[in-house]
């Protein structure tokens, strides 16, 4: 019997279906077997009073926070509600379900996923909630009632909304596993909703092999699991079938992928070049300093392909080794110094972004200070500068705590220091190839990036958009430049297909049922 108690949380979803209700993959083939029938004239018909508690009828609004591998999960579960019959909106209002896909990393992007729950509550709305604040801390207080997808359950979020959408509260929370080896995650040929239909985000392996003590994802992301090459090829050539002009791959720490299965980095990054066509652009994603020092020579040659941008995030959160240790980032900040030296010196120009941590329980000014002369030698272009924040549940959090007046002057002193320097000033007068792929935040431009991942602004011309184009910088600003079409030149089309529409499924084949249906309504 179909248990009715709205708050009732039990092990898995199989015990709540109940024997007549269809699951996802009957209403999809059930659809595909759907035939037409030509209307009698003059005949008036009944209006059908659907039960608006059907699932795969309802309208679901979808909010993401934090990580590029979360924005690829959240674009995951888009792709498969909708392949299911839901109507994905970006009305919050006329919703009936709002699908929260949260981030752990800091407490804002926590207290906006909490503030979210309660609004949704207050207006009514139904709610399930993903990511990793739900993965880490099941049992939070604001979490209770509510269903929750798992990290490595998002290939089943259809199911979970079918039952919150009757009131059930359904949580799936456990590890993939394959003969006992833990899985990368959801199966990468999934449905799924690009955000931007020019952009794949591909997830190549999930969790990390670090225990940094500050870190909460890996209380919600676990230990290393890569996915196969021959899967990440398959999604790479798949993508770019459907228009994508652009690759970024992401994961806790692209450096660490493959050591749990005997291959590494530069061994996928070699096998994904050969699938990107001329024009097209493949970014890398965060790597912490230890597991890309014995890579730096094939990096250098990577990172200097004509079809990979020379770009490379590597975080090293502070300068001094003392509070390095503490972190137990494990690698000292000569060794992050010896990556960027390396990769400055073998691929000249190129873009090394990262993050620093500003007042780390036992950050001395002296450490401050080291921190600070870093920024001043490198003048990092992109600097990702975050207040510490303790996270439940962390070592650190039971560390002696700095005084927040002392981390938010540090956070401002490093953020003065940042803004102080104009890294694109000298970029004016020069002519580049940029690849353009999206729309400015104002809606004035299009926004393109350069072999450097350098952002550049260009006229907002329809014919720009996922091409490639040459341009004259003309201005520069602190985090952008501004290119001018150059007279006479043709803008260059990577993609071998038309790109998908904006809202359009991945990966779901509705092209044979549209075709047949066509043909019995012709006949």
């Amino acid at each position: 019997i179909m248990p009715s108690a709205c708050d009732s949380a039990i092990e898995d979803i199989e015990d709540m279906v109940s024997f007549n209700d269809p699951t996802p993959q009957d209403r999809q083939s059930a659809r595909k077997r759907i035939i037409p029938r030509s209307r009698k004239k003059n005949v008036e018909h009944e209006e059908l009073q659907a039960d608006s508690l059907i699932p795969g009828t309802q309208k679901i609004w979808m909010k993401t926070w934090g990580c590029s591998h979360n924005n690829s999960d959240g674009e995951y579960m888009a792709g498969q509600l909708a392949a299911s019959g839901y109507k994905i909106t970006d009305d919050p209002i006329e919703a009936d379900l709002w699908l929260l896909n949260s981030c752990t990393v800091k407490n804002p992007a926590e207290d906006h996923f909490r503030n979210s729950i309660k609004k949704a509550q207050e207006q009514q709305k139904k709610v399930v909630v993903a990511g990793c604040v739900p993965q880490a801390q099941p049992r939070m207080d604001y979490l209770k009632g509510l269903s929750i997808i798992g990290v490595q359950q998002i290939d089943r979020v259809v199911e979970v909304v079918d039952e919150a959408v009757k009131g059930h509260s359904v949580r799936l929370l456990g590890q993939k596993k394959d003969g006992g080896r833990r899985l990368g995650g959801a199966r990468l040929d999934l449905p799924k909703i690009r955000k931007n239909p020019l952009i794949e985000i591909i997830s190549i392996n999930t969790g990390c092999l670090n225990a940094c003590t500050y870190c909460k994802t890996k209380h919600a992301r676990g230990d290393l699991a890569s996915y196969p090459i021959e899967e990440l090829v398959e999604r790479t050539r798949q993508s770019f079938q459907e228009g994508v002009c652009e690759i970024w791959l992401t994961s806790e720490d692209t450096g660490a992928y493959g050591r749990d299965i005997g291959t590494d980095l530069p061994t996928l990054l070699w096998r994904l070049v050969e699938e990107i066509p001329e024009g097209a652009m493949l970014r890398l994603g965060m790597t912490n300093p230890p597991y890309i020092l014995e890579h730096l020579e094939e990096m250098a040659k990577i990172l200097s392909h004509p079809r990979v941008y020379a770009f490379l995030h590597v975080p090293v959160q502070s300068a001094s080794d003392s509070v390095l240790m503490d972190m137990k980032r494990e690698y000292c900040v000569g060794d992050f110094k010896r990556v960027v030296d390396f990769l400055k010196e073998r691929v000249p120009g190129v873009t090394i972004a990262t993050d620093i941590i500003c007042g780390f329980p036992g950050e001395t000014e002296e450490d401050f200070q080291e921190t600070l002369d870093l920024v001043k030698l490198y003048q990092f272009p992109s600097l990702f500068i975050n207040q510490f924040y303790p996270r439940p549940g962390t070592p650190a959090a039971k560390m002696e705590q700095i005084p927040a007046h002392i981390k938010k002057q540090r956070t401002k002193e490093l953020s003065q220091l940042f803004h102080s320097y104009h890294p694109y000033d000298h970029k004016v007068g020069e002519r580049q190839q940029v690849l353009v792929t999206e729309e400015s935040f104002d809606g004035q431009y299009y926004v393109a990036h350069n072999k450097f991942y350098e952002q550049v602004l260009v006229p907002k011309r329809a014919e720009f958009k996922g091409k490639m184009v040459e341009v004259d910088i003309y201005e520069a600003g602190k985090h952008f430049m501004k290119g001018g079409p150059v007279e006479d030149s043709q803008p260059f089309t990577p993609s071998i297909a038309v790109p998908l529409q904006k809202g359009e499924v991945s990966g779901a084949d509705f092209s044979n049922t549209l075709l047949s249906l066509l043909l019995s309504t012709v006949c």
